[in-house]
């Protein structure tokens, strides 16, 4: 397996999108999401989906020119209409009138509506707390979703992220997770690979369990914890489109298909100033000082460190230079 740098990961990363059609700064900020999330072992949000970003910048699907507009219709709102373009960018362009915002008010929202798939909402939420704020954010997907007891797809996996800053620039806690069992990419993976999946990830068209990628995929997946994953997966889905404009999950077309409309989906971020409280570090070193009194275990994201190298697949790393023109 070749040892790539991040910096050679992010440069060609650029240079396929630009080839492609993207303008240089969004092809900047895309390749940025890309780069971090394979320095974090994230593979389906990194490499993994640049084939996908370049066929469907070649279509049209997604808009390689998209220029956000933001807007602050309220003191503690933020909207940013990204255009039908990436969503790397039109975050990037809001961001710092969120932050603004937040430190106003205390809390403010900032919601990115008409945008392609984000990938890792993680990578948004750790850019909030990474300005000391708290950072919650949520978006939907293609359905693939069905109700405790159904088996009509109505919710996509609607990931949700939390990000908490540690009062020095760093974080302190992070996690970006799917509200389904398993994220969809894990099921596609695995039937690229052939591999059966473990039961209770999925169940096949008849709502009945499966261990089988294939079946997986006409079927639905199932929400973590049941009904309780089921009613975060509700609360993603109303936030996440009924706060930014984006369609509801059972109107948004397959992600990684090189034509069709664009996804045209919402991501929804709560912004939240811990200084509000004036207690809230000495709170979080309460927690933390708990977690720690038995040796292993960690508040989830804490001291995570970034690989450089990265080990890559030769297929995935050959077909990156391909797409580069390399």
């Amino acid at each position: 397996m070749p040892q790539v740098s991040l910096d050679e990961i992010e440069t060609t990363t650029r240079s396929a999108l630009e080839r492609h059609g993207a303008a240089p700064w969004i092809a900047v900020e895309v390749a940025r999401a890309v780069r971090k999330a394979e320095a974090v072992g994230n593979r389906i949000c990194g490499l993994y989906y640049l084939e996908s970003y370049c066929k469907q910048l070649t279509s049209g699907r997604v808009k390689g020119n998209a220029e956000p507009i933001v807007t602050r219709p309220r003191p503690g709102a933020v909207h940013v209409d990204a255009a039908l373009g990436f969503a790397q960018p039109a975050f990037t362009r809001a961001l710092p009138m969120a932050v603004e915002a937040a430190r106003e008010c205390g809390v403010a929202s900032l919601a990115v509506g008409h945008a392609h798939t984000c990938t890792s909402l993680g990578y948004f939420t750790e850019q909030i707390a990474r300005e000391g704020l708290i950072g919650l954010g949520m978006t939907n997907a293609s359905p693939i979703v069905a109700p405790p007891g159904g088996k009509t797809r109505v919710l996509g996996t609607n990931p949700i992220a939390f990000s908490v800053p540690d009062g020095k620039g760093g974080l302190a806690m992070q996690f970006d997770q799917s509200t389904t069992t398993v994220a969809l990419g894990k099921i596609t993976m695995a039937k690229a690979a052939g591999e059966p999946i473990p039961e209770g990830w999925a169940v096949d068209a008849e709502g009945k369990p499966t261990t089988d990628p294939a079946a997986a995929l006409t079927g639905s997946l199932v929400s973590m914890g049941g009904y309780k994953g089921w009613g975060f997966g509700l609360m993603a889905e109303l936030l996440a489109s009924g706060l930014t404009g984006g369609v509801v999950s059972r109107d948004v077309k397959p992600l990684k298909a090189p034509e069709g409309p664009p996804h045209d989906l919402g991501q929804y971020y709560l912004l939240m100033d811990p200084e509000t409280s004036g207690v809230f570090f000495d709170r979080l070193a309460q927690v933390e000082a708990g977690v720690a009194l038995d040796e292993g275990a960690r508040i989830p994201g804490q001291d995570k460190q970034e690989n450089d190298p990265v080990a890559l697949e030769e297929a995935v790393w050959n077909q990156t230079l391909t797409l580069a023109g390399q």
